[in-house]
């Protein structure tokens, strides 16, 4: 089974159409729907913002579903400027630009616990959603992807994370997706549509292409399953 988790309705809610045989299981606040795409069994679920929700969906669905890979879907803003709206980034790694206990003698990053900064994604199921993506007509490119408990919408913030971390794209959930299924042993990766650019303004972008950037998902599943 592969679990499929998105921070907001509308990143999860054309994933959830796919679903053939569909069947939903509330877990107290949360809503879990199960199916197949193709002949793949599925289980969706909206996380909400920020990585401590994004934390709580992740265990929960493990502990409650035991799929055999999680993907994290969504949308993200560039940091990288040669990225464009639209364009497909997998994660080989996620971090978290706002874990900092370098006051300690930590790297920036660091998460406590795991002792490290740069949390892998699954090989080879990182390179199997790049070329499903690449024959569903996709720009795609791998890379470190960046999860904070903040919306970096000026210039000089995303500046600072993709130099601190040569990550090419922001968000608020992936890294702790990350974090929970690297700590329970579960293969995962880490998927995100570019909404918006790297400059500043990047709330006015993320709001006229969310929409557009997540059916990115929808194909990349269609091709992947």
């Amino acid at each position: 089974m592969t679990g499929i988790i998105g921070a907001m309705t509308r990143e999860i809610e054309g994933i959830r159409s796919m679903l053939k045989d569909a069947e939903t299981v509330k877990i107290g606040p949360m809503t879990f729907t199960t199916g197949k795409i193709g002949n793949e069994p599925v289980v969706a679920a909206v996380c909400g913002i920020g990585k401590v929700f994004a934390g709580i969906c992740a265990q929960t669905m493990i502990y409650r579903f035991h799929p055999d890979r999680i993907l994290n879907v969504g949308v993200g803003g560039a940091l990288d400027p040669d990225l464009q709206i639209c364009d497909v980034v997998v994660a080989d790694f996620v971090v978290q630009h706002d874990m900092d206990t370098s006051a300690l003698g930590d790297p920036k990053g660091m998460i406590s616990g795991l002792n490290i900064v740069r949390i892998p994604c699954d090989g080879d199921l990182a390179e199997k959603i790049r070329l499903a993506a690449a024959d569903a007509g996709l720009r795609v490119r791998n890379g470190v992807i960046a999860s904070g408990d903040r919306f970096l919408s000026s210039a000089a913030e995303k500046q600072a994370v993709r130099e601190t971390f040569s990550a090419s794209v922001c968000e608020m959930e992936g890294a702790a997706v990350g974090q929970v299924c690297y700590y329970n042993g579960v293969p995962f990766c880490v998927v995100r549509s570019i909404s918006d650019g790297s400059g500043d303004g990047g709330e006015m972008d993320y709001f006229a292409f969310c929409s557009v950037a997540a059916a990115n998902t929808e194909h990349i599943l269609e091709k992947l399953f």
